[in-house]
């Protein structure tokens, strides 16, 4: 049985099977890779090492991806969802104010209408 420990590793398809025996195609493909250059990730075991020692020269164990480095730069990194619950608060107080403001804009075009002729008559 395979360990618990949580350790895996990353396994890639790196070239291709034709010119190959069946036998190794059988090996990539009973690891999960259906396509080249498609990693998959399977438990760190002697026996899954073993698979990949069969093959070295289609398959290869690749590293862990690293974060990017502009990823720890507080400009570029995603901020908590306390930005979004802002807005939802103002809403109602946004809602009101159209109401209020709305008689407002219709009455101050009135006089602007009216200050247009006296303006042009001077």
């Amino acid at each position: 049985m395979a360990e618990k420990t949580g350790k895996t590793i990353r396994i890639k398809w790196v070239r291709s099977g034709i010119g190959f025996t069946r036998h190794q195609k059988t090996i990539v493909k009973s690891l999960g890779l259906s396509k080249l250059n498609h990693t998959v990730e399977r438990p760190d075991t002697p026996q899954m090492r073993g698979i990949v020692a069969a093959v070295p020269h289609l398959l290869e164990i690749v590293p862990e991806p690293t974060a990017p480095a502009w990823a720890s730069i507080p400009e570029y990194t995603v901020q908590a969802p306390v930005v979004a619950a802002e807005p939802a608060e103002a809403e109602p107080q946004a809602a009101a104010e159209p109401t209020a403001s709305a008689p407002v804009a219709a009455e101050s075009t009135e006089p602007a209408a009216a200050e247009e002729p006296t303006s042009k008559s001077e």
